[in-house]
């Protein structure tokens, strides 16, 4: 079973910068890891891999490789990194325009597995989406493979009011919900081994070298306007009698609550 595992270092941290120009999170010199839902669908590649192989592809920076090594001492047989300044800024649409023609240059596949959202954009989108330009049948909110037999596989899926069974063929992409299984921890042995290799991939290595369908120039989807929450920190400590009168007086002078009859 050869299985490609979707990755994506994010932010660990919620003290991110905004780019004023692009709208988009910077991330140069903010502490990173591997986004937990990632995790998941890792392990499951791993449980399922057999004499075959497991492969982490993603999207980023260069920095990225820091995330592609932890799935590899964990247990992926190598990682790719899809890296150029001409992705910067991609949407759900470009990146899963991006992902998709790299799956296409790292060839042939039995299974493609990513966790079903990140935590710094919670779209829950690019793993669907890369399947459509792929054209394969996907499943998302996975929680349970059930079967994996006869060139089918069989699934649990979460739709929210209910668990529905899905059986689709291979090869196809699954977007795996949390707490599917538990994670191993990566291997110092295999960290010490320099097992695995990671390469990176840019725009002239696609088939499809089209720029205006990749980054910012390809992204249907503009950002208008993109600010941190505002971080407000300031208590008051009341202490004695008719507290309920003196809180209700409170929110009536800020229009939270309306004046009595």
């Amino acid at each position: 079973m050869n299985i490609l595992v979707f990755i994506k270092q994010v932010p660990d941290t919620t003290s991110v910068e905004v780019d004023p120009v692009t709208g988009v999170l910077k991330r140069d010199g903010v502490a990173s890891k591997l986004n937990p839902y990632d995790l998941f669908a890792l392990e499951q590649a791993l449980t399922l891999r057999g004499d075959g192989s497991v492969h982490v592809l993603t999207m980023g920076p260069p920095q990225a490789e820091q995330a592609v090594r932890e799935a590899i001492y964990m247990g992926a047989d190598g990682g790719t990194i899809l890296s150029d300044r001409k992705f910067a800024g991609a949407d759900v649409l470009a990146t899963s325009m991006t992902l998709a023609a790299g799956v296409r240059r790292l060839g042939s596949y039995d299974l493609i597995l990513c966790g079903k959202q990140t935590t710094d954009g919670d779209t829950a989108q690019v793993g669907p989406e890369t399947a459509e330009h792929l054209g394969i049948p996907h499943a998302a909110n996975v929680l349970e493979i059930t079967d994996l037999s006869d060139g089918h596989v069989t699934v649990r899926v979460n739709m929210d009011e209910s668990i529905e069974t899905l059986r689709l063929p291979l090869p196809c992409l699954l977007t795996m919900d949390k707490d599917v299984n538990t994670p191993r921890l990566p291997s110092y042995k295999r960290k010490l081994a320099g097992t695995g290799t990671v390469d990176i991939l840019s725009l002239k290595d696609f088939d499809d070298r089209d720029e205006t369908r990749y980054g910012l120039s390809g992204s249907p989807t503009q950002v208008e306007r993109v600010f941190p929450p505002e971080n407000h920190t300031e208590q008051v400590v009341w202490d004695g009698e008719h507290l309920g009168e003196r809180l209700y007086d409170y929110l009536k002078e800020r229009k939270f609550v309306r004046g009595g009859m």
